[in-house]
């Protein structure tokens, strides 16, 4: 993984957070939570669809529309499903 497509899955990590968080506004986590589950989750969510996929996701060491297009994805997903999972159990713990 280059550090081009770490910043890739970063950004659309928080873009995934975001919108996850405008669609659950139960278990928003307010905008700068959501950017922080969100680039952590697409951090993780692109290194893991990387390691599924291999070679390629990783795009061999190119720049290319596939490889950008499964980083914005695995970036996207990824931040989505951290910050609704962040939100649900912060909302849990509060309930008690």
């Amino acid at each position: 993984m280059d550090i081009t497509s770490l910043i890739i899955e970063a950004v659309s990590g928080a873009v995934g957070g975001n919108v996850a968080g405008a669609a659950m506004k139960e278990k928003s986590l307010g905008a700068i939570g959501n950017s922080i589950a969100g680039i952590v989750g697409g951090g993780l969510g692109g290194t893991i669809l990387q390691t599924v996929m291999g070679t390629a996701a990783a795009g061999g060491g190119s720049l290319d529309l596939t490889t950008i297009l499964s980083n914005v994805a695995g970036g996207g997903v990824g931040g989505a499903i951290l910050m609704a999972i962040v939100g649900i159990i912060k909302n849990k713990m509060a309930s008690k």
